[in-house]
Protein backbone atom coordinates (compact mmCIF):
# COMPACT_ATOMS: atom_id res chain seq x y z
CA UNK A 1 0.00 0.00 0.00
CA UNK A 2 1.23 3.47 -0.85
CA UNK A 3 0.87 6.58 1.31
CA UNK A 4 1.98 10.03 0.24
CA UNK A 5 3.09 12.49 2.91
CA UNK A 6 1.56 12.74 6.37
CA UNK A 7 -1.86 11.10 6.60
CA UNK A 8 -4.49 12.65 8.88
CA UNK A 9 -7.66 11.03 10.16
CA UNK A 10 -10.34 11.74 12.78
CA UNK A 11 -9.62 10.30 16.25
CA UNK A 12 -12.62 7.98 15.95
CA UNK A 13 -11.10 6.37 12.84
CA UNK A 14 -8.06 5.05 14.70
CA UNK A 15 -9.04 1.43 14.02
CA UNK A 16 -10.06 1.93 10.39
CA UNK A 17 -8.37 0.90 7.18
CA UNK A 18 -7.14 4.21 5.73
CA UNK A 19 -6.56 4.61 2.01
CA UNK A 20 -5.88 7.88 0.19
CA UNK A 21 -8.50 8.49 -2.49
CA UNK A 22 -7.20 12.05 -2.91
CA UNK A 23 -3.92 13.68 -2.00
CA UNK A 24 -3.90 16.83 0.11
CA UNK A 25 -6.64 19.43 0.56
CA UNK A 26 -8.28 21.28 -2.32
CA UNK A 27 -8.76 24.48 -0.28
CA UNK A 28 -5.57 24.36 1.81
CA UNK A 29 -5.73 28.07 2.73
CA UNK A 30 -7.09 28.03 6.30
CA UNK A 31 -4.85 30.42 8.22
CA UNK A 32 -4.75 28.35 11.42
CA UNK A 33 -3.81 25.10 9.66
CA UNK A 34 -0.48 23.58 8.62
CA UNK A 35 -1.82 20.22 7.42
CA UNK A 36 -1.21 19.09 3.84
CA UNK A 37 1.27 21.90 3.14
CA UNK A 38 3.74 19.37 1.73
CA UNK A 39 1.25 18.22 -0.92
CA UNK A 40 -0.43 19.58 -4.02
CA UNK A 41 -4.06 18.52 -4.22
CA UNK A 42 -4.98 15.88 -6.75
CA UNK A 43 -7.34 12.97 -7.21
CA UNK A 44 -5.39 9.72 -7.21
CA UNK A 45 -5.40 7.37 -10.16
CA UNK A 46 -8.45 5.14 -9.73
CA UNK A 47 -6.67 1.88 -10.55
CA UNK A 48 -3.92 2.74 -8.06
CA UNK A 49 -6.50 3.26 -5.31
CA UNK A 50 -8.15 -0.06 -6.13
CA UNK A 51 -4.75 -1.80 -6.00
CA UNK A 52 -4.27 -0.44 -2.47
CA UNK A 53 -7.60 -1.90 -1.40
CA UNK A 54 -6.79 -5.26 -2.99
CA UNK A 55 -3.47 -5.29 -1.16
CA UNK A 56 -5.26 -4.53 2.12
CA UNK A 57 -7.63 -7.43 1.44
CA UNK A 58 -4.64 -9.71 0.80
CA UNK A 59 -2.84 -8.52 3.93
CA UNK A 60 -5.70 -8.26 6.43
CA UNK A 61 -8.34 -10.56 4.99
CA UNK A 62 -12.03 -9.82 4.38
CA UNK A 63 -12.89 -8.94 7.99
CA UNK A 64 -12.23 -5.17 7.78
CA UNK A 65 -15.19 -3.38 9.38
CA UNK A 66 -14.35 0.32 8.95
CA UNK A 67 -12.75 2.26 6.09
CA UNK A 68 -11.72 5.92 6.03
CA UNK A 69 -11.08 7.57 2.68
CA UNK A 70 -8.24 10.09 3.02
CA UNK A 71 -6.96 12.80 2.44
CA UNK A 72 -8.93 15.96 3.10
CA UNK A 73 -11.33 15.94 0.14
CA UNK A 74 -12.60 12.50 -0.85
CA UNK A 75 -15.95 14.10 -1.69
CA UNK A 76 -14.15 16.04 -4.42
CA UNK A 77 -14.16 12.86 -6.53
CA UNK A 78 -16.75 12.85 -9.33
CA UNK A 79 -19.87 11.29 -7.75
CA UNK A 80 -20.02 8.37 -10.19
CA UNK A 81 -16.36 7.55 -9.57
CA UNK A 82 -16.82 7.73 -5.80
CA UNK A 83 -19.92 5.52 -6.08
CA UNK A 84 -17.90 2.98 -8.04
CA UNK A 85 -15.13 3.05 -5.43
CA UNK A 86 -17.58 2.60 -2.55
CA UNK A 87 -19.16 -0.41 -4.22
CA UNK A 88 -15.74 -1.88 -5.01
CA UNK A 89 -14.63 -1.58 -1.38
CA UNK A 90 -17.87 -3.11 -0.12
CA UNK A 91 -17.33 -6.05 -2.45
CA UNK A 92 -13.85 -6.68 -1.07
CA UNK A 93 -14.94 -6.52 2.57
CA UNK A 94 -18.37 -8.13 3.00
CA UNK A 95 -18.38 -7.48 6.75
CA UNK A 96 -17.90 -3.73 6.28
CA UNK A 97 -19.95 -1.63 8.71
CA UNK A 98 -19.01 1.87 7.59
CA UNK A 99 -17.08 3.95 5.08
CA UNK A 100 -16.42 7.57 5.97
CA UNK A 101 -14.50 10.56 4.65
CA UNK A 102 -13.74 14.21 5.20
CA UNK A 103 -15.91 16.60 3.22
CA UNK A 104 -15.62 20.38 3.03
CA UNK A 105 -18.83 22.45 3.12
CA UNK A 106 -18.36 23.43 -0.52
CA UNK A 107 -17.69 19.83 -1.59
CA UNK A 108 -21.04 18.89 -0.05
CA UNK A 109 -22.93 21.84 -1.53
CA UNK A 110 -21.63 21.03 -5.00
CA UNK A 111 -23.33 17.62 -4.81
CA UNK A 112 -26.99 17.32 -5.67
CA UNK A 113 -29.41 15.71 -3.24
CA UNK A 114 -29.65 12.75 -5.57
CA UNK A 115 -25.87 12.35 -5.74
CA UNK A 116 -25.56 12.36 -1.95
CA UNK A 117 -28.31 9.76 -1.61
CA UNK A 118 -26.56 7.68 -4.26
CA UNK A 119 -23.34 7.78 -2.24
CA UNK A 120 -25.19 6.75 0.93
CA UNK A 121 -26.79 3.82 -0.88
CA UNK A 122 -23.35 2.81 -2.22
CA UNK A 123 -21.97 2.60 1.33
CA UNK A 124 -20.85 6.04 2.48
CA UNK A 125 -22.01 6.23 6.10
CA UNK A 126 -20.59 9.43 7.56
CA UNK A 127 -18.94 12.67 6.50
CA UNK A 128 -16.56 14.58 8.80
CA UNK A 129 -16.85 18.32 8.24
CA UNK A 130 -14.70 21.03 9.76
CA UNK A 131 -17.02 23.92 10.58
CA UNK A 132 -14.45 25.56 12.89
CA UNK A 133 -16.73 28.51 13.81
CA UNK A 134 -20.22 29.89 13.38
CA UNK A 135 -19.03 33.50 13.30
CA UNK A 136 -18.66 34.85 9.76
CA UNK A 137 -15.97 37.34 10.76
CA UNK A 138 -13.85 34.54 12.23
CA UNK A 139 -14.43 32.34 9.18
CA UNK A 140 -13.39 35.19 6.87
CA UNK A 141 -10.33 36.07 8.93
CA UNK A 142 -9.23 32.44 8.92
CA UNK A 143 -9.94 32.06 5.17
CA UNK A 144 -12.16 29.03 5.73
CA UNK A 145 -13.71 29.39 2.28
CA UNK A 146 -17.31 29.12 3.50
CA UNK A 147 -19.76 31.23 5.46
CA UNK A 148 -21.72 30.04 8.48
CA UNK A 149 -24.81 29.90 6.30
CA UNK A 150 -23.06 27.68 3.75
CA UNK A 151 -21.74 25.40 6.49
CA UNK A 152 -25.23 25.05 7.97
CA UNK A 153 -26.69 24.33 4.52
CA UNK A 154 -24.07 21.62 3.95
CA UNK A 155 -24.88 19.98 7.27
CA UNK A 156 -28.59 20.00 6.56
CA UNK A 157 -27.97 18.59 3.09
CA UNK A 158 -26.13 15.61 4.59
CA UNK A 159 -28.98 15.03 7.01
CA UNK A 160 -31.58 15.12 4.24
CA UNK A 161 -29.59 12.56 2.27
CA UNK A 162 -29.50 10.20 5.25
CA UNK A 163 -25.76 10.63 5.80
CA UNK A 164 -24.43 10.94 9.33
CA UNK A 165 -22.32 14.01 10.08
CA UNK A 166 -19.48 14.63 12.49
CA UNK A 167 -18.72 18.34 12.82
CA UNK A 168 -15.63 19.96 14.33
CA UNK A 169 -15.39 23.37 16.03
CA UNK A 170 -12.18 24.98 17.26
CA UNK A 171 -12.18 26.62 20.67
CA UNK A 172 -10.23 29.87 20.65
CA UNK A 173 -10.44 30.43 16.90
CA UNK A 174 -11.85 33.90 17.49
CA UNK A 175 -9.10 34.75 19.95
CA UNK A 176 -9.84 36.81 23.03
CA UNK A 177 -11.04 39.53 20.67
CA UNK A 178 -14.10 37.56 19.46
CA UNK A 179 -14.54 35.01 22.21
CA UNK A 180 -18.22 35.79 22.71
CA UNK A 181 -19.10 36.07 19.02
CA UNK A 182 -17.32 32.79 18.23
CA UNK A 183 -19.10 30.96 21.07
CA UNK A 184 -22.58 32.31 20.32
CA UNK A 185 -22.21 32.00 16.55
CA UNK A 186 -21.04 28.41 16.91
CA UNK A 187 -23.99 27.60 19.20
CA UNK A 188 -26.38 29.06 16.61
CA UNK A 189 -24.71 27.09 13.81
CA UNK A 190 -24.91 23.76 15.63
CA UNK A 191 -28.50 24.47 16.66
CA UNK A 192 -29.37 24.84 12.96
CA UNK A 193 -27.45 21.77 11.79
CA UNK A 194 -28.08 19.37 14.67
CA UNK A 195 -25.25 17.02 13.63
CA UNK A 196 -24.97 13.45 14.86
CA UNK A 197 -21.57 14.13 16.42
CA UNK A 198 -19.79 17.31 17.50
CA UNK A 199 -16.14 17.57 18.45
CA UNK A 200 -14.36 20.57 19.97
CA UNK A 201 -10.63 20.99 19.48
CA UNK A 202 -8.66 23.87 21.01
CA UNK A 203 -6.55 26.11 18.80
CA UNK A 204 -2.93 24.98 18.86
CA UNK A 205 -0.68 26.70 16.34
CA UNK A 206 2.33 25.11 14.70
CA UNK A 207 5.20 26.99 13.08
CA UNK A 208 4.13 28.26 9.69
CA UNK A 209 0.48 28.91 10.53
CA UNK A 210 -0.32 32.29 8.88
CA UNK A 211 -2.36 33.49 11.86
CA UNK A 212 0.90 33.68 13.83
CA UNK A 213 1.59 36.89 11.89
CA UNK A 214 -1.61 38.37 13.35
CA UNK A 215 -0.36 37.49 16.82
CA UNK A 216 2.96 39.20 16.21
CA UNK A 217 1.11 42.34 15.15
CA UNK A 218 -1.05 42.22 18.28
CA UNK A 219 -4.21 41.53 16.28
CA UNK A 220 -4.96 38.09 17.68
CA UNK A 221 -4.65 36.79 21.23
CA UNK A 222 -4.75 33.11 22.16
CA UNK A 223 -7.24 32.17 24.87
CA UNK A 224 -6.04 31.35 28.33
CA UNK A 225 -7.30 28.06 29.83
CA UNK A 226 -9.77 30.07 31.94
CA UNK A 227 -11.08 31.80 28.80
CA UNK A 228 -11.66 28.44 27.12
CA UNK A 229 -13.97 27.56 30.03
CA UNK A 230 -15.80 30.87 29.57
CA UNK A 231 -16.16 30.25 25.84
CA UNK A 232 -17.33 26.65 26.27
CA UNK A 233 -19.83 27.65 28.93
CA UNK A 234 -21.29 30.31 26.62
CA UNK A 235 -21.57 27.74 23.86
CA UNK A 236 -23.31 25.14 26.03
CA UNK A 237 -25.69 27.70 27.55
CA UNK A 238 -26.93 28.68 24.09
CA UNK A 239 -26.82 25.53 21.94
CA UNK A 240 -29.94 23.48 21.18
CA UNK A 241 -29.10 20.24 19.39
CA UNK A 242 -31.00 17.41 21.06
CA UNK A 243 -29.26 14.05 20.72
CA UNK A 244 -25.93 15.29 19.36
CA UNK A 245 -23.02 13.31 20.81
CA UNK A 246 -20.62 15.93 22.18
CA UNK A 247 -16.89 15.44 22.75
CA UNK A 248 -14.19 17.87 23.86
CA UNK A 249 -11.54 15.27 24.62
CA UNK A 250 -8.98 15.92 21.88
CA UNK A 251 -5.30 16.07 22.83
CA UNK A 252 -5.32 19.80 22.00
CA UNK A 253 -7.90 20.59 24.68
CA UNK A 254 -7.09 22.12 28.05
CA UNK A 255 -9.89 20.03 29.57
CA UNK A 256 -11.89 16.89 28.86
CA UNK A 257 -15.65 17.13 28.54
CA UNK A 258 -18.16 14.75 27.03
CA UNK A 259 -21.87 14.08 27.01
CA UNK A 260 -24.98 14.20 24.86
CA UNK A 261 -26.77 17.41 24.00
CA UNK A 262 -29.08 18.67 25.39
CA UNK A 263 -29.58 16.27 28.29
CA UNK A 264 -26.06 16.49 29.69
CA UNK A 265 -25.58 20.25 29.36
CA UNK A 266 -26.33 21.07 33.04
CA UNK A 267 -23.86 18.42 34.23
CA UNK A 268 -21.20 19.61 31.78
CA UNK A 269 -21.62 23.22 32.91
CA UNK A 270 -21.12 22.12 36.51
CA UNK A 271 -18.04 20.18 35.47
CA UNK A 272 -16.63 23.24 33.69
CA UNK A 273 -17.08 25.34 36.82
CA UNK A 274 -15.33 22.71 38.93
CA UNK A 275 -12.43 22.59 36.45
CA UNK A 276 -12.17 26.39 36.51
CA UNK A 277 -12.19 26.59 40.31
CA UNK A 278 -9.61 23.80 40.69
CA UNK A 279 -7.54 25.07 37.71
CA UNK A 280 -7.48 21.44 36.58
CA UNK A 281 -6.24 22.17 33.07
CA UNK A 282 -4.02 20.03 30.86
CA UNK A 283 -0.47 21.36 30.97
CA UNK A 284 0.53 23.38 27.94
CA UNK A 285 3.40 21.02 27.12
CA UNK A 286 1.07 18.04 27.08
CA UNK A 287 -1.26 19.43 24.41
CA UNK A 288 -0.96 17.90 20.95
CA UNK A 289 -2.63 18.12 17.55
Amino acid sequence: MRYEGTVYRPPSEAGSLIVQATIGCAHNRCRFCTMYKDKRFRIRDFEEVKRDFREARSRYGPAIEKVFLADGDALALPPERLEELLEYVAGLFPGLKSISAYGSPMDILRRSDGELRMLREAGLAMVYMGAESGDDRVLLKMDKGATAGEIAAAGLKLKEAGLKSSVTLISGLGGSERLREHALGSAKLISRMKPDYLGFLTLLLEDGAPVLEDMRRGEFTLLSPEETVEEMSLFLENVDSEGTVFRANHASNYLTLKGTLNADIPAMLRELEAIREAKAFRREGWRRL
